[in-house]
């Protein structure tokens, strides 16, 4: 299957890290930072000034217009530092090359499966990789690294631009009965790292807003709080999906 590679990008416009690990990635970047973007040297697709406000809505105009000839687009984080696993206890990160095959090999199984998105590991520690559990149809699927096949036509809430990902894997979840993530591999993104992204309106009271508004469009049975973090309160919502489904 063809894939193709994206990244949303906003007031980033040093050059992108993804880009430089992996040139083939395209930022999409609004009009009105076009020009600062290439300066540095980014190879950008302009999104319009009208299609921005948070990222779900970019994301949205990214599967709403840039597939051309593609089976499935590849949405990414602008500052992934890489894409790897764990083989023989020995952690190694895709070439170009390999990333390339990779993921045109996991799109292509994601489509027999009878799924329409796919994804990675969201945790690198070695002590995360299932040796014997290297796939799940039943889990999260990260935004900062994350495929999406041509026929599906679900987008992202753009209500939820905090908790959008989850949202996404949800939605995939009661219409295709799953998603595929690759326990095996995974993406390395520090979130909330640099300045710029979505860190312009993450703050405390928005991740809380965020949360409950996820939790009340699913339900809190499975939408669920982790009452073992040591944060006074997570950000990150536990999903807890029935066997029979959503």
């Amino acid at each position: 299957m063809k894939v193709k590679f994206y990244a949303p990008s906003y007031k980033r416009s040093e050059k992108s890290i993804s880009q430089i690990k992996y040139p083939f990635i395209k930022l999409v970047v609004r009009e009105s930072e076009a020009e600062e973007y290439k300066k540095n040297g980014n190879d950008i697709i302009i999104c319009p000034d009208s299609a921005q406000g948070n990222v779900s809505r970019i994301r949205n105009w990214i599967l709403d217009n840039l597939y051309d000839d593609a089976d499935c687009i590849i949405i990414l984080d602008d500052d992934c530092k890489g894409v790897g696993r764990w083989q023989d206890q020995i952690k190694k990160v895709f070439n170009e090359d390999e990333l390339f095959d990779f993921c045109e090999k996991a799109s292509h199984l994601c489509n027999e499966y009878g799924f329409k998105h796919w994804g990675l590991n969201c945790i690198m520690d070695k002590g995360a990789y299932r040796e014997y559990t290297p796939f799940g149809t039943l889990q999260y699927i990260g935004s900062p690294f994350s495929g999406h096949l041509k026929e599906s036509k679900i987008r992202y809430d753009e209500d939820l631009p905090l908790k959008e990902d989850y949202d996404m894997t949800l939605q995939h979840m009661k219409k295709y009965g799953g998603a595929l993530r690759f326990n095996f591999a995974h993406y390395d993104v520090k979130q909330a790292e640099q300045k710029g992204g979505c860190s312009a309106y993450r703050n405390l009271d928005y991740e809380k807003e965020q949360f409950f508004s996820l939790q009340k469009k699913w339900g809190k049975d499975i939408i669920k709080r982790d009452l073992t973090s040591k944060k006074s309160f997570d950000f990150n919502p536990i999903l807890k999906i029935p066997i029979k489904g959503i």
